[in-house]
């Protein structure tokens, strides 16, 4: 009886952090869609060159752009790691029947838009910009479903989440393994010798953040300067910190629940301005035409929702999963859609495969560009489908 008490308690915690953390995320899509269009106005006004100038000012000898790139969204990684982990032991991920639906339809929605750019872009010098297409970002796409009200069902919030959770897990494997070009073995060591310390706490049951966080800290210096990058600290530094039985009690509950404002509503508009900052080219035509251009718009607009459903379906076919009974197939392609919006992580991806500026900012463009039309198609589909599934409803 104790157990059963301890369990359903324990639902009611993780149900009330993930309404914060939906609620958050959807307000958040909503600030986002607000900064970027005021970054785009800003960089192609008479005041552009003072604006986009702003964010490359020297800043303790490294631009304020960079700061907010490797410093700042190393904590947007720390709140990512957490959800994993929360969503691992207490989550849709807990239980392996349930989360083989959101790893499959992941999976294909990662493999399947970086198979199409790599078609386009194979031997060519954009070939490293394959992990664009592979992101999707979660404030943004789960501010769409927002939009859509009471008639999207809990399921389809959780299965969207879960799956921009493994997304994002599966970005951050993508910059570690294949974005890391030099690494200085010295000071990745002592990062993960400080990593090993702050297990050993948490292993010795010390609950008191201040001390993950200092060790956080160095961490995060020693992994600037060991060539991989940065924040992938974030995430390291999330499994390392206290999950206890994940009540409101517990040292991960605690963070992750501070978390949420901040980075939703500072971190990212922040990144967001200062990544959005375009001079839209009077050649758009010349601009969409180039392989990369393409091979990023197919994987966001096309090979997202196809890799999705495709692989969901196929894994409800083989029998490693089943579809929840309030969704359907067409649900799927919806979220496949929304999966397709790629703007954070898409954006943070394309500042590493590049290097040439002029292509950096062509691909924010067309990732801009895609998700847009990515978005669009989500909300009416979805909008259109759920209608149907309501109806269908009603009439039973």
């Amino acid at each position: 009886m104790k157990l059963k008490m301890k369990k359903a308690i324990k639902k009611i915690y993780n149900n009330d952090l993930f309404n914060e953390f939906f609620n958050n995320e959807k307000s958040s899509g909503l600030v986002l869609i607000g900064c970027t269009i005021f970054s785009l106005f800003m960089a192609n006004s008479i005041f552009g060159a003072e604006y986009i100038h702003t964010w490359h000012m020297n800043l303790g000898g490294q631009s304020l752009e960079y700061w907010i790139n490797d410093g700042l969204m190393t904590i947007f990684f720390l709140l990512i790691g957490l959800e994993l982990e929360r969503e691992i032991y207490d989550g849709e991920l807990s239980n392996i029947k349930d989360a083989m639906l959101p790893i499959f339809a992941a999976l294909g929605g990662m493999l399947i838009p970086a198979g199409l750019y790599l078609l386009l872009n194979y031997g060519t010098v954009a070939h490293g910009g394959a992990g664009i297409p592979m992101a999707t970002d979660i404030a943004f796409a789960l501010g769409i479903l927002s939009l859509l009200g009471s008639r999207v069902p809990l399921s389809l919030k959780i299965f969207l989440t879960a799956l921009a959770v493994i997304d994002d897990l599966g970005a951050i494997l993508v910059i570690a393994v294949f974005y890391t070009k030099t690494i200085l073995w010295m000071n990745l060591f002592i990062a993960l010798a400080v990593m090993s310390v702050l297990f050993v706490l948490n292993r010795m049951k010390v609950r008191n953040l201040i001390p993950y966080l200092i060790g956080g800290v160095i961490m995060w210096w020693f992994m600037l300067h060991s060539g991989i990058h940065a924040t992938i600290t974030g995430v390291l530094l999330a499994f390392v910190i206290p999950f206890g039985n994940g009540d409101k009690k517990s040292t991960s509950y605690i963070l992750q629940h501070f978390l949420h404002k901040p980075v939703g509503f500072f971190i990212l508009p922040l990144f967001a301005l200062a990544n959005t900052a375009i001079v839209i080219s009077s050649n758009i035509g010349e601009t969409i035409s180039q392989h990369y251009s393409l091979g990023i718009a197919l994987g966001l607009i096309v090979g997202k929702p196809l890799g999705i459903y495709l692989f969901s379906f196929l894994a409800v076919y083989a029998g490693f999963c089943k579809l929840p009974n309030d969704l359907t197939w067409k649900t799927v392609i919806g979220v496949g859609f929304l999966g397709g919006i790629g703007f954070t992580m898409s954006i943070f991806i394309t500042l590493l495969a590049f290097d040439d500026q002029t292509i950096i900012s062509n691909a924010k463009f067309i990732i801009l560009l895609s998700s847009l039309i990515a978005g669009l198609v989500g909300f009416v589909f979805l909008k259109n489908t759920l209608k149907e599934v309501t109806n269908e409803n009603n009439n039973e």
